[in-house]
């Protein structure tokens, strides 16, 4: 067992321990909307969000799914020869469109050799029912991720942050979908807005404690044309250090059981739109610091 195996499972070896091999995430863009943008809910989209949908890092949607997952595959190269891929629809919300849609691109993603799991990103209430029949479908050919944006349980965090659906919500996604059998990934913001260290170890807490197999932990990123940056720039806020971000990991790996899958430890926005922290954008030093703090701690 590697000894960052003991101090938390991560995922690179959770994907070791499920396909036994290297496995690199490919971020894709499906071309779909939110309902927090398109006006369904609200047209300004959640107050951190980036233009592109939190999906910075994905391929051009112009591009079919197969033609992303190539473009993906030549990017990382020289960092994988003999590995395989997940493809992560990752780009706004993954299951809020037409189902036809949905199932031609998650299909076509599935049904690619390389690719040996499907990761889809989306809010708790754009689960319908036919959605998960489909999801459920899917399923039964390959591996099928669940991401779920929660951020905070704190009611009045999630209001500021216009995240548009109660906590019974998520929860009750959780529910139907680990009913399915699937994993749920769900992913929390830390250092949002007004919220203390204790608030943001209850979130974490309670995702651990409902229901998920797996989490991210995203250190709040303040990025260039987003409503939270005006807020920022008028000192309504301030952002965590990094000390301060790298002790609250170390306190929260405690708390999260072994057999929970970290996937990710903190994030990097697209350093052409950061505007703060700014020492977050080196995330090999942020994640080299971290582990030596645990091996420390150990």
């Amino acid at each position: 067992m590697s000894k960052e195996r003991f101090l938390y499972y991560s995922l690179n070896q959770y994907l070791q321990d499920t396909f036994g091999c290297k496995v690199y995430k490919i971020a894709v863009n499906a071309g779909f909307t939110c309902p927090n943008r398109d006006g369904m809910l609200d047209t300004g989209g959640c107050i951190f969000c980036s233009a592109g949908g939190s999906g910075d890092f994905a391929e051009s949607p112009e591009l079919s799914i197969t033609e992303q997952i190539d473009a993906g595959k030549n990017r990382v190269a020289d960092k994988i020869k003999t590995g395989k891929y997940i493809a992560y629809f990752q780009a706004y919300t993954n299951t809020y469109g037409p189902l036809e849609k949905l199932q031609k691109v998650f299909t076509e993603a599935i049904n690619h050799p390389d690719i040996v799991a499907i990761s889809v990103a989306t809010r708790p209430d754009c689960l319908g029912d036919d959605v998960l029949d489909l999801l459920t479908e899917l399923h039964q050919i390959k591996p099928v991720w669940v991401e779920l944006g929660l951020q905070t349980i704190h009611e009045k965090t999630a209001n500021y942050i216009r995240r548009g659906y109660a906590l019974s919500v998520y929860d009750e996604a959780v529910k139907k979908l680990r009913k399915r059998g699937f994993e749920v990934i769900t992913h929390v913001i830390l250092g949002l807005p007004g919220e203390s260290k204790e608030e943001m170890m209850e979130t974490v807490q309670y995702v651990c404690d409902n229901g998920c197999t797996g989490i991210k932990l995203q250190l709040l990123h303040v990025l260039k044309g987003t409503d939270l940056a005006k807020d920022y720039y008028e000192g309504k806020f301030e952002v965590m250090g990094e000390e301060e971000y790298l002790d609250l990991i170390v306190e929260l790996l405690q708390i999260i059981p072994k057999n929970i899958v970290i996937h990710r430890l903190t994030g990097d926005g697209a350093k052409k739109d950061l505007i703060a922290p700014m020492w977050s954008a080196n995330k090999k030093h942020v994640l080299n610091r971290l582990q030596k703090k645990l091996s420390e701690e150990c």
